[in-house]
C-alpha cells in the first residue's frame, strides 16, 4: 500500500470565501471536506453501492452488476491509477496494482460480491492510513504554517511600513503589537512582553520579555508591543531551519524502510507469477476445478500481498518524530532515530551543554582587614563597562547585594589578564593569578589553589599596589545534568565529557556531574580524536555540544546532538537532532524514544508476516474464503498503523 500523503491545505481567508454562512450562522463545510477526505468519501461510498448491490443481486442482476461496476470504480480508480502509474513509469508491480488484478480477478470468475468487498476494505484501509499519516504528520505540519509573511519595518522616527519577510536585514528593527508573530531573530530593544515560544522551545508556558531578551521567529507575541532589532532574518532565522529540518525529516527514509521498499518491489513480481501458477498447476496435481483454482489463485494474490509490512514503518517514523516535536526534541530524519537506539556512549561538551555557560560568582573573601562589601563594590564598579563573562557575573553579584556602583576613571583593559582602572581616586587592578608578579604571600596562595581545586575560575583585586582581595567564580552545572548523566548510566550507556578547559576545571565539574570519562584541554580536533577512539573502543557515540569548536565532533559522532536554544549556527546545522529547549532531560526520552520505534516497528513487522503466512496456509487447506482473507489481510495493515500511532503518546 502506497504510504505516501498529500497533505490538502488552505489559508483562513480562502475557507471564509468558499464557504458561505447559512442562515443559522454556521458554515458550510461541504467542499472543503471533500477536498480533505475524498478517498473516504469515495471509499464509502464503494461500500454502499457494494451493498446495494448485493442485496438486489438475487432479484435484479441487471441493476446488480452496474451498481457493482461503479463501486469499482469509485473505490478503486485512485489505487488502480496509482498501481499503473507506477507500472508505466518506474517498469515495477505495486501491491495496489496487484488488489485490482486480484478485484477484476474475482469479477470475471463470478464473484463479484468477493471482489467489490476487496475494493471497498482495500480502499477504506487507504484511507484510514493517509488520514493516520496526516495525524501523526500533525506537530510538524502546523509549524509551517505558523511562518510569518510581512513584517512592520520601523524607523527611528517612529514610522511603520509593512514589507515582505524577504526584505528584512540584519540590523533592522521592526515592532511586533499583541497578537502578533514575531517575524524575525532578534534582540528586544524596547517594549516588555510575554511570548508563547512553544513551537520553538516546546515549553508550555509564555516567556517575559525585555529589553536584551533574545526572541524568535514564528512565536507569538502576548499583551504588549515589543521594539525588536533584527539579527537573523528570512531563511537563516532558526523558524525557518527548523522548517527545513522538517523537511528532511519527511523525506528521508531509514534503512528498515528502505529495505522493505525495496522487498516489495521484488516482491510483488513473486506473488503475480505464483498467482499465475496457483491458476493451473492445483487443477492437474491437486484435482482442484478450474473455478476452484482461480477462487483460491485470487484469495492467494490478495493475502500475500505486503500492504500490512509496507504500512509497518513509516506511521511509526511520523509518529515518533511527532512525539519528539511536541517535547521540543528536532529530529533531523527517521534515520537518527534508528541509530540513536544502539547509542552506547554519550559524550557532553562541557561549556554550555553540561553547564550553564555563565560563571556565576561563587565566593569572595578579603586580606589585610578589607571590607567585603568595598571589594565586591569597588569590582563590580570598575568592571560596569566590561562585556567580559567574567565581569559581567562580578557586576551581577554586586548589584544582587544592591550595591552602588560608581563610575570608574582611566581604565584600561589588559588584554588576556585583566583590567587597570582608578576608583576612588587610586589605582585598582582586577585580574588572573599571573597578572600580578612576585605573588609570594602562602596565605593567598593557598587560598588560589583551593578554589583552582574546587573547579573555580579566581581573579585578584589590587589597591594600591597591595591585594586585597579574591573572587572565585565557577560555571555553574544544569540542574538537570546530573539526574541526566544518572539516566543514562541507569540504561547502561557510559558517558563522557569533552572540554577545553584545564583538568581541575573538568575533573570538578564531572565528579558534580556524576561522570566517569574525562577528556579535557582539547581542541577541536582533539574532540573529534576522542570521538573517534571512543567509536572503536566503546561502541555507537552520540555528541551534544552548542558551539562552532563543537561542529567536527558533531559531524564526525553517530549521532550529533545540538542545544538549540543557545547553540551557534554552525552546530544545529551539523548536528542530527536540536534539543530545542536545551533541556538535558530529553536526551534519555530521545534514546528511549529510537528503542521504542524500533520495537514497534518490529512488532509490526512479525505481525504482518505472521498474518501473511497463515492466511496462505489457510488459503491451501482450502479454509479461507475471499471476503475472509480480505478481512483478515486488510486488518492487519490497519492494526499495524494503529500500533505505529502508540508513539504519538
Amino acid at each position: 500500500m502506497n504510504t505516501s500523503i498529500s497533505l490538502w491545505k488552505e489559508t483562513g481567508a480562502e475557507r471564509k470565501q468558499k464557504t458561505p454562512a447559512d442562515p443559522k450562522g454556521k458554515r458550510l463545510n461541504l467542499i472543503p471536506f471533500l477536498q480533505r477526505h475524498g478517498e473516504m468519501a469515495a471509499a464509502l461510498l464503494c461500500g454502499v453501492l457494494v451493498f446495494t448491490a448485493w442485496v438486489m443481486e438475487e432479484r435484479f442482476p441487471a441493476v446488480a452488476v452496474p451498481l457493482f461496476l461503479i463501486a469499482y470504480v469509485s473505490g478503486g480508480y485512485v489505487k488502480a491509477k496509482e498501481g499503473i502509474t507506477t507500472l508505466l513509469k518506474e517498469k515495477e508491480l505495486d501491491v495496489n496494482l496487484l488488489m485490482f488484478l486480484a478485484a477484476i480477478g474475482a469479477a470475471g470468475i463470478g464473484y463479484w460480491m468477493e471482489g467489490g468487498m476487496l475494493i471497498f476494505i482495500f480502499s477504506l484501509s487507504g484511507a484510514l492510513e493517509s488520514y493516520t499519516l496526516a495525524k501523526s504528520e500533525r506537530d510538524l505540519s502546523s509549524l509551517m504554517e505558523m511562518k510569518p509573511e510581512t513584517a512592520r519595518l520601523y524607523s527611528e522616527t517612529g514610522e511603520e511600513r509593512l514589507v515582505a519577510i524577504s526584505e528584512l536585514q540584519a540590523g533592522n528593527l521592526v515592532i511586533v503589537k499583541p497578537g502578533e508573530r514575531i517575524p524575525a531573530d532578534g534582540f528586544v530593544t524596547e517594549g516588555i512582553s510575554s511570548v508563547d515560544q512553544a513551537t520553538i522551545t516546546g515549553e508550555p508556558l509564555p516567556a517575559d520579555k525585555s529589553p536584551g531578551d533574545e526572541v524568535y521567529a514564528g512565536t507569538m507575541n502576548g499583551s504588549g508591543s515589543l521594539i525588536v532589532e533584527v539579527t537573523r532574518a528570512g531563511e537563516n532565522s532558526l523558524f525557518s531551519k527548523i522548517i527545513q529540518m522538517i523537511e528532511a525529516a519527511r523525506t528521508k527514509v531509514p534503512k528498515t524502510q528502505q529495505r522493505i521498499e525495496r522487498l516489495e518491489k521484488s516482491y510483488a513480481k513473486w506473488i503475480l507469477g505464483l498467482t499465475l501458477l496457483i491458476m493451473v498447476l492445483p487443477h492437474f496435481f491437486l484435482g482442484w476445478s478450474w473455478q476452484e483454482s482461480l477462487y483460491r489463485a485470487m484469495v492467494f494474490l490478495v493475502v500475500a500481498s505486503p500492504c500490512a509490512l509496507v504500512a509497518s514503518t513509516m506511521p511509526v517514523i511520523l509518529s515518533a518524530i511527532s512525539n519528539g516535536a511536541r517535547k521540543g526534541i528536532l529530529f533531523k530524519s527517521g534515520v537518527q532515530l534508528e541509530a540513536l537506539a544502539g547509542i552506547q556512549v554519550v559524550a557532553f561538551d562541557k561549556t554550555g551543554t553540561l553547564t550553564e555557560g555563565r560563571p556565576q560568582v561563587t565566593d569572595w573573601i578579603t586580606f589585610g582587614g578589607f571590607s567585603e562589601k568595598k571589594l565586591l563594590q569597588a569590582a563590580g564598579s570598575i568592571e560596569t563597562f566590561s562585556e567580559h563573562p567574567i565581569a559581567r557575573a562580578i557586576v551581577q553579584q554586586a548589584k544582587q547585594l544592591n550595591l552602588s556602583l560608581y563610575h570608574p576613571s582611566q581604565l584600561q583593559a589588559i588584554t588576556g589578564w585583566g583590567v587597570e582602572a582608578t576608583y576612588g581616586g587610586e589605582r585598582w587592578k582586577i585580574g588572573k593569578p599571573g597578572l600580578f608578579k612576585g605573588l609570594d604571600n602562602h596565605l593567598i596562595q593557598s587560598e588560589i589553589k583551593k578554589r583552582e581545586q574546587e573547579g573555580k575560575t579566581v581573579v585578584l583585586v589590587e589597591k594600591a599596589g597591595a591585594i586585597v582581595g579574591l573572587i572565585a567564580l565557577r560555571d555553574t552545572i544544569r540542574p538537570e545534568a546530573r539526574r541526566t548523566v544518572l539516566q543514562l548510566r541507569k540504561m547502561g550507556i557510559q558517558v563522557a565529557m569533552l572540554t577545553g578547559d584545564q583538568c581541575m576545571t573538568a575533573e570538578a565539574i564531572a565528579r558534580e556531574a556524576g561522570i566517569e570519562l574525562v577528556y579535557s584541554q582539547l581542541l577541536p580536533e582533539d574532540k573529534v580524536k576522542v570521538i573517534e577512539q571512543l567509536g572503536q573502543t566503546k561502541g555507537k557515540v552520540a555528541m551534544i555540544g552548542d558551539g562552532v569548536n563543537d561542529a567536527p565532533a558533531l559531524a564526525t559522532a553517530e549521532i550529533g546532538i545540538a542545544m538549540g536554544g543557545a547553540g551557534s549556527d554552525v552546530a544545529l546545522e551539523t548536528a542530527d537532532v536540536v534539543l530545542m529547549n536545551d533541556d538535558l532531560d530529553k536526551i534519555p526520552h530521545s534514546i528511549q524514544l529510537g528503542k521504542r520505534m524500533g520495537a514497534v516497528v518490529k512488532q509490526n513487522i512479525c505481525f504482518a508476516l505472521s498474518v501473511i503466512l497463515l492466511l496462505i496456509i489457510a488459503n491451501f487447506s482450502q479454509m479461507v474464503s475471499l471476503p475472509f482473507g480480505v478481512v483478515g489481510h486488510e486488518g492487519s495493515t490497519i492494526l499495524v498503523i494503529l500500533n505505529g500511532l502508540r508513539l504519538l503518546r
